[in-house]
C-alpha cells in the first residue's frame, strides 16, 4: 500500500497588507505526494524514496515504559536503604558514643545496638552466644575459670589480648593462665561479672561493652587497677592508647569469654 504526506504550501513573499494576506490564503494548496516521489522546491529536494507506510503501535515495552519501570526500582530501592530502615547488624541508638573531648555535646559517634544481643543496662552490655555450653552453670557463690580475648571495637578492632595458647606476632607464648574470679571480685571490671552469670561450661559468650560507661574499665591511667589485664605489654599499649585518649575516641570495647570450668568457693 502506498503512503501519502500532504504539505500545505502557503505563499513564499509573506504579504504586507490585509488584502493580500486574504489572497495568499486562497492561494494555499494541498500537495499529495506519494512514496518514491521527489519534491523540488527554491528551498532544496526533498526525497520521499524510503517513506514507508505508517505502522501499527508495537505490542512490546516502549523505551519510556522502561525507563519508568527503571526509575520505580530505583525509587524502591532508595526506599529501602534510606536511614528509616533498620539495617541488617545494628540499629542506630538514640544516643552517642562516649568521648572525653565531646563530653556534653548532642552530637558525635551513635551508639550501636545488635538486634539479636541481650541487652543489659540500656544497651550499655550487650552479648550473644556463639557456643553453648553443657557443663554446670556459672552463678553467684562459685568461681568462673576463663580464657578470654579482648579488641578495641570502637578503634580499628585492635587485639589487646588472645585466647587458646595463641602463636606468632605480638601474642606468643607457650601457656597462658586462666583468668579466676567470683561474680562479686571488686577487682574485675563490672562487665565481666555480670557477663559470665548464667553461662554453662563450655560455652563462649561474645560481649560488648559501651565506652566510658561504669561496667567497664575506669577511665585513664586508672583502667590498670582493674582486670582483666593483657598479659603482654604489646596487649597492654594497645588498651592503653585508647582508655588513656582524651580526644575523639570510641572506647567500645568487645569481649570473647569462654567459660572454662566453674569452681566451688571453699
Amino acid at each position: 500500500m502506498s503512503s501519502c504526506v500532504t504539505f500545505a504550501v502557503p505563499s513564499l513573499a509573506p504579504p504586507r497588507t490585509a488584502h493580500g494576506r486574504k489572497r495568499a490564503h486562497r492561494r494555499a494548496a494541498s500537495i499529495t505526494v506519494t512514496a518514491g516521489a521527489r519534491l523540488v522546491s527554491s528551498r532544496g529536494t526533498v526525497d520521499f524514496a524510503n517513506t514507508k507506510s505508517p505502522q501499527p503501535p508495537s505490542s512490546g515495552v516502549s523505551r519510556r515504559s522502561t525507563l519508568g519501570f527503571a526509575t520505580i526500582a530505583a525509587g524502591t530501592l532508595i526506599e529501602l536503604l534510606s536511614p528509616t530502615t533498620k539495617p541488617a547488624s545494628a540499629e542506630y541508638a538514640t544516643s552517642n558514643e562516649y568521648m572525653p573531648s565531646l563530653e556534653g555535646k548532642d552530637y558525635g559517634k551513635s551508639k550501636y545496638q545488635y538486634p539479636d544481643y541481650e541487652q543489659r543496662f540500656d544497651g550499655a552490655l550487650q552479648w550473644k552466644t556463639m557456643k553453648e555450653g553443657t557443663g554446670v552453670t556459672m552463678t553467684a557463690g562459685k568461681k568462673a575459670v576463663i580464657d578470654w580475648d579482648g579488641y578495641t571495637i570502637g578503634y580499628y578492632g585492635r587485639p589487646f589480648e588472645a585466647r587458646n595458647k595463641s602463636k606468632g606476632g605480638a601474642f606468643t607464648g607457650e601457656d597462658k593462665e586462666f583468668l579466676r574470679f567470683a561474680a562479686d571480685d571488686v577487682s574485675i571490671i563490672p562487665a565481666f561479672r555480670e557477663a559470665v552469670l548464667g553461662m554453662k561450661a563450655g560455652e563462649i559468650r561474645r560481649v560488648i561493652v559501651a565506652g566510658g560507661s561504669t561496667l567497664s574499665y575506669p577511665q585513664g591511667r586508672k583502667w590498670k587497677i582493674m582486670g582483666p589485664k593483657p598479659s603482654n605489654f604489646s596487649g597492654e599499649r594497645a588498651l592503653g592508647f585508647v582508655l588513656e585518649n582524651e580526644g575523639m575516641i570510641d572506647k567500645t570495647l568487645l569481649f570473647d569469654i569462654e567459660l572454662i570450668r566453674v569452681d566451688e568457693i571453699p
